[in-house]
């Protein structure tokens, strides 16, 4: 698998012919590469924060472009495009709630929009390519139900070229596999919001052990390629938190500033990562958060039939702080692959009313029913996210 680090041609040549030295290089000088983390936005569970209300532009880490590298994927605009989208709604892999056209929505724009970064193209995804690097190896997506959106348009992604007998889903716990067979390869799935493990105990209390991973990450044992997002679960408001109490080894916890708790639970994934990958072998890729547009109770996104245009106002998120703090101390070199700005600009994209089947009824009095503003539409924005994660294949 092609792994796209940024070395120049002498110290390629130089790795070439020290293996021992290219080895050290990659071990110890490429995380810091990798570190150079664009306009990641945490959003919180009811409300996209750092929106400005008034004039509909967005609050966003504003950061100069990187020459050294040959395509900043993360700067660009959304571009109207006919071709799109790659493929349609009656992919037989999709959730009801993610459907939308199947559930009533009017209009069908959103399907058409490509990100186009400033500078440089992201190619077309192309299923069969796609396969053929994936051939014999696991890629696995592994976060929170946003997370599970991006793997279903994934699979939509890579569906279309298998026969009808040459592909199928398996499930394992909290992990779901797509299984193209002819190219001996599994798109996966596996549940696990906050990395760290959420457990009941006494008093059906439910306690988040900061300190303890395995049970989760013996799923990821053995895959080819890791992508990871985890934040969402952690900024829920205090009426939404998944969990009573927090542990460390035998101490309890009750109040915990949520970031110091982010940060500890990050730290044990780290440690995971870097105890029990190889750099050579594994591939790790953290994708930075995606925004919800959840202003007004969740009615930011209701009816809205394109993009916002630009964004405004510098802004550093304290959790991206604490991630990158953490990334930075880590052997093993993970990729950010930022998201958040693009997909900011999409409040066009979420299903709103129609996560679910609305009739003719529900449509003339749509806010009498929630707005989903969290997740997206499928053909829609996350197809984007998989075209950039191809590339970086």
């Amino acid at each position: 698998m092609h792994f796209p680090f940024p070395t120049s041609t002498s110290l390629s040549m130089a790795v070439l012919k020290f293996p021992f030295f290219g080895f050290l290089f990659f071990s110890f000088t490429i995380p810091l590469f990798f570190l150079h983390v664009r306009s990641l936005q945490f959003g919180l569970d009811d409300d996209l924060w750092w929106l400005n209300e008034e004039d509909g532009e967005i609050d966003m880490v504003q950061t100069r472009h990187d020459s050294s590298k040959t395509c900043d994927l993360t700067s660009g605009k959304w571009v109207y495009d006919q071709s799109y989208p790659l493929y349609d709604s009656n992919c037989p892999y999709l959730s009801t709630a993610v459907t939308c056209q199947r559930n009533g929505r009017p209009d069908a724009d959103y399907e058409k929009w490509r990100w186009q970064p400033h500078g440089c193209s992201i190619p077309r995804f192309d299923a069969l390519k796609f396969l053929g690097r994936m051939r014999r190896k696991r890629i696995m997506l592994v976060g929170d139900s946003i997370m599970r959106n991006q793997w279903e348009s994934l699979v939509c992604l890579v569906q279309g070229v298998i026969p009808t007998g040459h592909k199928m889903v398996t499930y394992n716990g909290p992990s779901m596999a797509f299984h193209a067979m002819d190219f001996e390869t599994t798109v996966e799935f596996t549940w696990a919001p906050l990395l760290v493990e959420l457990r009941k105990g006494p008093g059906n209390k439910r306690f988040l052990h900061l300190d303890k991973i395995e049970e989760n990450a013996r799923y990821w044992r053995n895959v080819d390629v890791l992508v990871f997002d985890s934040a969402h679960w952690w900024t829920h408001s205090e009426n939404w938190t998944s969990w009573d109490y927090y542990m460390e080894g035998n101490y309890i916890i009750k109040n915990m500033n949520p970031m110091v708790a982010y940060e500890k639970g990050l730290t044990t994934w780290a440690k995971w990562i870097d105890l029990n990958l190889d750099p050579r072998k594994n591939r790790v890729i953290f994708r930075s958060m995606s925004p919800r547009h959840n202003r007004e109770n969740g009615w930011k996104c209701y009816n809205q039939r394109e993009p916002l245009a630009f964004f405004s106002h510098q802004h550093v998120p304290e959790p991206l702080v604490v991630l990158k703090d953490v990334l930075r101390k880590m052997r093993f070199p993970v990729y950010m692959q930022d998201i958040t700005t693009m997909s900011a600009l999409r409040r066009d994209g979420h299903p709103s009313v129609y996560k679910r089947a609305v009739g003719q009824e529900e449509r003339q009095h749509a806010r009498d029913f929630s707005s989903d503003c969290s997740h997206w539409c499928l053909p829609g924005v996350p197809d984007s996210w998989n075209e950039m994660l191809s590339s970086l294949l």
